[in-house]
């Protein structure tokens, strides 16, 4: 088959890493370590001619420091964060991109630049990203500062945070408007649904979970590569203390990294005149995206329809399906983004193709907004490794808020029609309350621990509307715990600081 010149082909792939505290580790800066994997993955296309200097555009993964009021900056970062990464690759880019917040970013930018490329508004471009969280922590631990503050001069194309629409003012009020919180919301409708005890769901996350450790242990990226039980993860102690309810600390995205990856594309008529051997090329297949209203305003709590949008017009595009993928990486901050797909596709849990290709976010790492670099580039060298199969590589942005997918073979893919779909956002099917006195009938909840004891954060109906409430009583979270939740009359009284507060009725 001839592959046309404007065919969109990834030609480079690279992950960097280090563990603080082991040998080589040399306290890389987040600016650093993507630099490092971009030049890795120019080395990787194995071209005969410079890389660096044909990039013509950079796409950079907004690092979770400058993503959100919430988290800081303590030793300073770069004002045009894709710009300091591209020089230190040795490259100067005519565009330069700062993608929105979200774990869906590299994915969905693999299928926007791929766009570009088969369209001829490029030719070579590179997706790059990376997070040294854990470096920053154990500096500050220790009293010390560093300064990581950069200034590059150049265009910028700076999309902005991209929260809009993503969660409502009241889950911030009352507690679960990070991610934590709202997934420990979601949780719980699924388990009241099965009619799992919490001990009981935790242990089916376990189960979930246990194969993902295995792959994270054999992985030489990984953040925390050991084995666990599916028990081991699934049993409260003082190191797996109790985050939200239902979750372990073992079981959620772990943010404490110092990870880079990065992903570069080219037009098949490019990657010839740079010499780039044809057994580096893999095939963008499909790639769509599809985004979600906020998570109080979804028809069911628990459930994505964006993300199975998303994954059902990626294989349609693609011409293939589950049964003929050899290999998945689905984005796994917590389970029930992973929950949501099983279910919703009737895929087997157990299925020996594993649903890791990284060994998952609570152990792998959750490389900020970058951890799908890091899936694409393991899905990248699993085509390689088995030429002419197919995997799929599932991203996860906000609280189930954002997906895109994506499907790579080493098998020629026509781009002579868009291979790429950005789908209609679903659209809203509750109104949110912010306040309410007097009485509703409870859906979810979650329960989490603080300085001063536990909170717990209710979701409740109130005729076609949401509305959530807060208690800090010993006697109710204890009831919660207790049994069954959804359907029960709770009273709701307007609180302070526009924080409701409930008792069961």
């Amino acid at each position: 088959m001839t592959v046309a010149d404007n065919t969109p082909v990834i030609i480079g792939v690279r992950q960097y890493s280090e563990r603080v505290g082991e040998p080589g580790y040399a306290e890389m800066s987040h600016m650093d370590l993507a630099g490092a994997a971009l030049r890795a993955a120019f080395a990787d296309a194995r071209a005969k001619r410079s890389l660096a200097k044909s990039l013509d555009t950079i796409a950079a993964i907004r690092q979770f420091e400058i993503s959100a009021t919430r988290y800081t900056a303590p030793f300073g970062h770069a004002n045009n964060t894709p710009r300091a990464i591209a020089r230190r690759a040795g490259a100067n880019p005519d565009r330069a991109i700062l993608e929105v917040v979200g774990g869906q970013g590299p994915q969905r930018l693999v299928g926007e630049l791929a766009a570009e490329i088969a369209a001829g508004r490029s030719k070579l471009a590179a997706i790059v990203g990376s997070e040294a969280i854990s470096t920053m922590r154990a500096l500050l631990a220790r009293g010390e500062t560093r300064d990581w503050s950069e200034r590059r001069r150049g265009s910028l194309e700076d999309r902005g945070p991209g929260y809009d629409g993503v969660v409502d003012m009241t889950s911030i009020r009352h507690g679960v408007g990070a991610p934590i919180g709202g997934y420990a919301l979601a949780e719980n409708v699924r388990r009241e649904r099965l009619g799992l005890s919490l001990a009981d769901y935790r242990l089916e996350i376990g189960k979930l979970f246990a194969p993902f450790t295995r792959v994270a242990a054999a992985n030489p990226h990984s953040a925390a590569p050991t084995e666990r039980s599916a028990e081991e993860l699934a049993t409260l102690t003082d190191r797996n203390r109790l985050v939200a309810e239902p979750y372990g600390r073992l079981v959620v995205s772990r943010d404490q990294v110092n990870q880079g990856a990065a992903v570069v594309l080219a037009s098949a008529g490019e990657a010839r005149r740079l010499g780039v051997p044809s057994d580096r090329w893999v095939y963008v297949h499909g790639v769509a995206d599809c985004a979600e209203p906020s998570m109080l305003t979804r028809e069911s709590i628990e459930k994505s329809p964006a993300a199975v949008a998303a994954i059902s017009t990626a294989l349609e595009l693609a011409g293939t399906s589950w049964e003929k993928l050899s290999a998945t990486d689905l984005y796994s901050c917590f389970a029930i983004p992973v929950f949501n797909l099983l279910d919703a596709f009737g895929l087997d849990r157990d299925d020996p193709r594993g649903w890791t290709l990284t060994g998952g976010l609570p152990f792998f790492g959750g490389a900020g907004n970058n951890y799908v670099g890091h899936s694409i580039a393991e899905a990248v060298q699993r085509c390689r490794a088995q030429p002419g199969d197919k995997v799929l590589v599932g991203a996860n942005g906000g609280i189930m808020s954002k997906y895109a997918a994506g499907v790579y073979s080493t098998e020629p893919a026509d781009w002579s029609a868009s291979r790429w779909q950005s789908l209609e956002k679903i659209k809203p099917h509750w109104r949110v309350l912010d306040a309410h006195d007097g009485e509703a009938v409870a859906e979810t909840f979650t329960i989490q621990p603080g300085k001063t004891g536990e909170t717990a954060t209710l979701v409740a109906r109130v005729g076609d509307a949401r509305v959530l409430a807060n208690s800090a009583d010993p006697a109710i979270c204890a009831e919660l715990r207790k049994g069954k939740v959804f359907g029960r009359p709770v009273r709701i009284e307007e609180g302070e600081r526009g924080v409701n507060r409930f008792w069961f009725v």
